[in-house]
């Protein structure tokens, strides 16, 4: 598989997303952003979490081409524990977290994983197929508390944390790869083209085919000057002004 792609913080904070790609994989990751005075046990931040989990993403990747996609997750997400194991209490409800989006070339089959409200968006012959866990968007609340009592708890959702078993919540699937046309994967700053300002995946496809992954994030940054009041009626909390953008392509 050949892949482009294109991300950009949405502030001057550091990078809170991740993407890796190569010949067989592609992985794109959203560390979850944390208020500035939130308690959560651990001496790192959500951008050294996805580079630390993205490695452990690719050795698992690497070592066992044939190992379902929620195995290499909760492969990952145990030897990442090991990496803050010791310095960290790994059992704090806030603990730094992202979400996940990966797909890998297995043969003449494509499979893919989705965990938490990163997107794979795909198109065959049944037409665009988009691969979301949407249980972020059904929260009774999104306050510090609530969000913390509910993440990796059944009747929540669940996040790539401290705990492997959320690995096996992900969403999964096969495509066969002969009959795939278009395929993306990205994170909640670039799906907010479809999910709250007015475009649909045909409409980012078309973007992406004539302007590369660049063209996508530089949309995304367009409406979010010119419609800030459908980033207030979008009904999910606080929502950021600007979000890191993060998107990989598959080229045709």
């Amino acid at each position: 598989m050949d892949f482009a792609f294109a991300t950009e913080p949405g502030s001057d904070r550091p990078n809170e997303d991740h993407v890796v790609v190569s010949a067989g994989f592609a992985i794109v990751l959203d560390g979850v952003t944390q208020p500035p005075d939130l308690d959560t046990g651990c001496v790192h931040n959500p951008a050294w979490l996805v580079r630390a989990l993205a490695s452990c993403l690719v050795e698992a990747l690497s070592a066992d081409q044939a190992a379902a996609l929620n195995q290499i997750l909760a492969t990952a997400i145990d030897r990442m524990r090991g990496l803050h194991k010791g310095s960290c209490d790994l059992t704090d409800p806030n603990s730094p977290s992202t979400t996940v989006a990966m797909v890998r070339e297995r043969g003449d089959q494509v499979d893919y994983l989705v965990l938490c409200d990163s997107s794979v968006v795909f198109e065959d012959g049944d037409g665009i197929v988009a691969v979301h866990d949407n249980r972020t968007d059904t929260l009774p609340a999104y306050d510090r508390h609530t969000v913390a009592g509910l993440r990796n708890r059944p009747g929540g959702f669940w996040v790539a944390s401290t705990d492997p078993a959320a690995a096996a919540e992900a969403v999964t699937g096969t495509l066969s790869r002969q009959g795939l046309r278009r395929l993306l994967l990205c994170t909640d700053g670039i799906s907010r083209l479809t999910e709250i300002f007015p475009l649909d995946w045909t409409d980012v496809f078309r973007l992406v085919e004539r302007g590369g992954p660049r063209a996508a994030i530089d949309a995304v940054r367009a409406y979010e000057v010119d419609r800030p009041e459908l980033l207030v009626r979008s009904g999910r909390g606080r929502v950021k002004r600007h979000d890191d953008a993060t998107l990989a392509v598959l080229r045709s």
